[in-house]
């Protein structure tokens, strides 16, 4: 007898659930496979660059400074250091001082005589050579007879605050009133008060023109000698 022919092998197969692999359909909704194409590679999605952490960053702020009540302005010639402090002067700086004021508060000019030094250490006054005898050149700067207004100016400067300048070095010093180490246009309002203390508010316009304190200023050196009393630029 013979085997069973293609319709009852078809039948066969259908009924048992067997369907050859050449007769599988595509799947709706699957993409038909190309073989003959290249293999997809997978493109990685586009990233918006990321913010440099540098960019738009707070910068950290310094730390502000103690309130001691000094502060340094930092000019061509190095740091000046400013201060109301009279007890952080060396001794020999607080101690001419003293002794300045006290002789100028008697009202006689021969009691700076004493203080302005002789030879190498004489003290520059009025911006000039002074000879012998540079108290009565500075009573002779004075507005009156007998050098109280030139002795009432010193007091006037050295009651001010003042300035450390060139410190470790030979021409470091102790100056009076602080603000002729400083350009007037940096003073804030109480130092511009200090100034008016000692020149009138023309006298300040006139300044400004320059920019530069030009009235009375005395120094002293580290080791207490009186280097100058001079009015100028």
């Amino acid at each position: 007898m013979a085997g069973p022919d293609a319709t009852s092998a078809f039948a066969l197969s259908a009924g048992s659930n067997v369907i050859a692999l050449s007769e599988l359909k595509t799947i709706p909704g699957d993409a038909p496979s190309d073989d003959s194409s290249e293999p997809q590679t997978e493109t990685a999605p586009t990233q918006l660059p990321l913010p440099d952490p540098l960019i738009n960053k707070a910068q950290p702020k310094d730390e502000p400074a103690a309130e001691t009540g000094d502060k340094q302005d930092d000019t061509p010639d190095g740091p000046v250091e400013i201060s109301n402090d009279i007890s952080k002067l060396p001794a020999p700086v607080s101690r001419m001082r003293e002794l300045m004021i006290e002789a100028a508060r008697t009202g006689d000019i021969s009691r700076l005589t004493p203080l302005l030094g002789k030879g190498p250490t004489q003290t520059q006054v009025g911006g000039s050579d002074a000879g012998d005898n540079p108290a009565e050149t500075l009573k002779g700067l004075s507005g009156d007879p007998d050098g109280i207004e030139i002795m009432a100016i010193l007091i006037d400067v050295l009651s001010t605050g003042y300035a450390h300048i060139g410190a470790g070095t030979p021409e470091e010093m102790y100056v009076w009133p602080y603000f002729s180490e400083k350009a007037l246009n940096t003073l804030t309002p109480p130092e511009k008060v200090d100034l008016l203390r000692l020149v009138t508010a023309g006298d300040y316009l006139g300044m400004q023109e320059f920019g530069n304190y030009n009235f009375y200023r005395t120094g002293i050196t580290p080791d207490g000698q009186w280097k100058f009393f001079v009015a100028g630029d």
